[in-house]
């Protein structure tokens, strides 16, 4: 039978019956109401005592009627029945098969229990029988028991913890630890001196409910204290409270499903797959759940509506070639230099490892890179005022400031020891301002870097790291190359641009850099230098000798190989298709240093290059990162002196210690 709210409380008479049996239970069933004859009433089951049916029995039977308890909701409405009026069993219909049943102990077909659930014929439906307590909750306990179990109660809320651990988890159900907690609150009122039924008022006022709820809260308070097992367990709340996405075999089949969709899954998901008839099957569903449900399930799944995190770019990290050089050249470059730099500690990062303090030259390796930074980028999160009004905010990013700078895990960023020197520079790119950060002023800026650590840091050995993009790559003007180069003799140059005596570019009348022919540098052969223009003595003084000539030096038969393969396209693998892939491949042409490692070198300084695509190895983007967080911290750039004092002064705030990290 299932349980029909009804808003009220029913007084019915039932009659004595004689039998010789020490308990008889009653079973008494109601099948309609005075004021709602369409509404069927529940049953209720009643042990009496012997002594009691030897004389004519008029029982009051409060028979709650408000059977949802589920909602614990105030049921005291203006549709109430009168608690005192009595109703005539004579205009209540009553069905003479369970009108009353006599045995000898429980009745058959029922099983009588603290809580027990009342088994029906039909499969699957069950009907809980609440045993009836001879008790009267208007009467108040005494102090002593009522302190009792608010002692017991307070245990149950919070189970004592082992020292140093966690609470432990109460195990109890919502519905129940929300009813508790309730009698806590009301057993708590009364024992400081509040009248029992004015401190159960109280507490149905202060949970938000009405004279219905302060009575259950004197009911289960009652029931509690004569028997502490016995709690206000809730009708239904072994069928309803457990959700089914909590059966661990239909959660892990949501959970491979929504994995296979892909990265852009949705609740709707779970909503077409619960439809399918062999799903709904397998785990006995009559419908597929909500919209709402779905979303919830989707958390239980482990999923959450948020913007996904964005890692490193891998795009090119596993190409040959760049395979290649970080594991052939990177790495064992890298591994040679580690032994002499100095770590920090992972527990105190103000302090070395044990056995990095001992005396001697160390390797500080500083890594350089450019950043920019724009006016008007500027943290849009904040604590917004409800009355605030919308402002006009100025369009695009504004005005750019790129800076560059050396950064250490050691120093920091690269500062003369007095702070009078400084190797960040402030570069406003763009054709009509500064120009553009080119290999020359790489070349001008590393120059200014050793110039600080040779006067400020004479004890260290340095190492430069620069990203291996093609403006630190780029070689000499006249630095050898196998492209274009003529396979036969004739006179023959390199394009140069032409600088004048401060070292800046001469440009044309058409704003172009002004280009001069200049001879290639030589080459070497065998560990000997191998001349590429004729000295001397020769007949073609001055001349290209061609790749021909080069590469029969070097014993290479070429008589009948074409001087390059149309757009240096030559076929995968193949080195010796022409005579400028054959060039390409010998030693003397792969191994030459670029401008700024020639530069460095001259002047004692090491230079490494880091791999191409792997800018996640450069700590100085960290640094950049938290530069960056800083200043949008800061008041918006409105002009260009002040994105210079912004910037700078982001640059100067990033501590020391979180490099050492």
């Amino acid at each position: 039978m299932k349980h029909t709210q009804i808003f009220g409380v029913l007084k019915i008479n039932a009659f004595s019956f004689q039998c010789p049996a020490v308990n008889t239970t009653i079973l008494v069933s109601v099948s309609s109401h005075e004021y709602r004859p369409d509404i069927q009433l529940s049953e209720k089951a009643l042990d009496i005592p012997k002594e009691d049916l030897n004389s004519d029995l008029n029982l009051d039977l409060d028979l709650d009627l408000d059977l949802d308890s589920d909602s614990d909701s105030d049921s005291d409405s203006d549709s109430d029945l009168d608690l005192d009026s009595d109703f005539d069993s004579n205009e209540l219909n009553w069905d003479s098969e369970m009108c009353a049943e006599i045995e000898h102990g429980p009745s058959e077909g029922f099983e009588m229990f603290e809580g027990a659930s009342l088994e029906s014929d039909s499969p699957g439906e069950k009907e809980y029988v609440y045993p009836w307590h001879p008790i009267d909750a208007r009467i108040p306990p005494s102090l002593e028991s009522a302190k009792l179990a608010l002692c017991d109660l307070k245990n149950l809320l919070n189970p004592p913890c082992d020292k140093g651990h966690r609470p432990k988890v109460t195990g109890l159900t919502s519905i129940l630890e929300r009813r508790l907690s309730w009698m806590e609150y009301f057993l708590r009122t009364y024992v400081q001196g509040t009248g029992w039924s004015v401190a159960a008022l109280q507490t149905a006022q202060f949970v938000g409910k009405g004279p219905y709820m302060a009575r259950k809260v004197r009911e289960w308070s009652k029931v509690y204290i004569q028997d502490c097992k016995n709690l206000p367990m809730s009708k239904s709340s072994q069928n309803w409270t457990k959700s089914r996405i909590e059966d661990e075999d239909l959660k892990d089949e949501l959970l491979v499903h929504l994995q296979s969709l892909g990265k852009y899954v949705t609740a709707s998901a779970i909503i077409k797959y619960l439809a399918k008839p062999d799903v709904q099957c397998r785990y006995k569903l009559s419908k597929t759940v909500s919209l709402a449900m779905a979303q919830n399930w989707m958390k239980t799944c482990g999923f959450r509506w948020t913007t996904a995190k964005n890692g490193q770019y891998v795009d090119g990290h596993e190409r040959e070639d760049v395979v290649n050089y970080r594991q052939k050249k990177f790495l064992p470059v890298w591994y040679a230099l580690e032994s002499k730099m100095r770590k920090w500690s992972s527990l105190d990062p103000m302090k070395l490892d044990e056995g990095e303090l001992m005396l001697g030259r160390r390797t500080v390796v500083w890594f350089h890179d450019e950043s920019t930074f724009y006016a008007h980028d500027h943290r849009q999160k904040r604590w917004v005022h409800g009355d605030e009004k919308s402002t006009p905010q100025p369009k695009g990013q504004g005005v750019s400031l790129m800076a560059v700078d050396f950064v250490s895990a050691d120093y920091g960023w690269l500062r003369s020891h007095n702070g009078t020197q400084s190797a960040h520079i402030l570069f406003r790119v763009g054709k009509a301002r500064d120009g553009y950060f080119t290999n020359d002023e790489i070349i001008r800026h590393a120059e200014m870097a050793m110039t600080i650590l040779e006067k400020d840091y004479p004890d260290d050995d340095h190492v430069f790291v620069f990203d291996n993009a093609s403006t630190h790559l780029k070689r000499a003007d006249d630095a050898i190359s196998a492209c274009q180069m003529p396979k036969g003799c004739k006179e023959w140059g390199i394009d140069a641009p032409v600088w004048d005596t401060q070292g800046k570019l001469i440009h044309g009348p058409d704003v172009k850099p002004m280009k001069q022919k200049v001879r290639m540098a030589d080459g070497f052969h065998d560990g000997a230098p191998q001349e590429f223009y004729w000295l001397k003595g020769h007949e073609k003084l001055g001349m290209f000798k061609g790749m021909a000539t080069i590469l029969t030096e070097h014993g290479f038969d070429v008589k009948n190989l074409k001087a390059q393969c149309k757009n240096f396209d030559c076929a995968a693998g193949v080195t010796d298709c022409c005579c400028c892939r054959i060039l390409y491949c010998q030693p003397d042409f792969t191994n030459v240093e670029s401008f700024l490692q020639t530069t460095c070198k001259a002047r004692g300084f090491h230079v490494i290059f880091l791999p191409k695509f792997h800018c996640e190895l450069n700590f100085i983007e960290q640094c950049w990162g938290f530069a960056k967080w800083l200043y949008r911290t800061y008041p918006m750039s409105m002009k260009d002196s002040d994105l210079e004092i912004n910037v700078i002064k982001a640059l100067d705030s990033v501590p020391i210690a979180s490099m050492w990290r």
